[in-house]
């Protein structure tokens, strides 16, 4: 839900996934979105969305090209995540993003197949 002045509604209770990863698989499905539009699909600020973007790109797994008025990102899928658990299996980005980018085509087909779409 949306609050005051367009601002997400916090979520209260954990969560599986983190705002960053949330943040890098909306990126990797659009590399051309907006920032308002990754903060509307990931249900946080803007500011927040700039600020986590700002933390991939510092760690080198997120970079971004200025095209005009937009940014086109590009994600470094071989970089290992950052966890030790993840670290020490050498996990990369690549990995993570397939199973997330991979799950939400899943959900929007089965939608379009729930509405009579092919």
């Amino acid at each position: 839900m949306v609050g005051v002045h367009g601002v997400p509604e916090p979520h209260t209770g954990w969560t599986f996934l983190t705002s960053h990863a949330r943040v890098l698989a909306s990126i990797a499905d659009d590399h051309n979105t907006r920032i308002r539009d990754i903060a509307a699909r990931c249900r946080l600020t803007e500011r927040a969305v700039q600020k986590i973007i700002s933390d991939l790109e510092a760690d080198g797994y997120l970079s971004h090209t200025r095209n005009g008025r937009t940014n086109q990102y590009r994600i470094d899928p071989d970089k290992v995540l950052r966890h030790p658990a993840e670290a020490g299996d050498g996990l990369t980005v690549a990995s993570l993003l397939a199973m997330l980018v991979r799950d939400e085509a899943d959900r929007r087909t089965t939608g379009e197949q729930a509405e009579g779409g092919s």
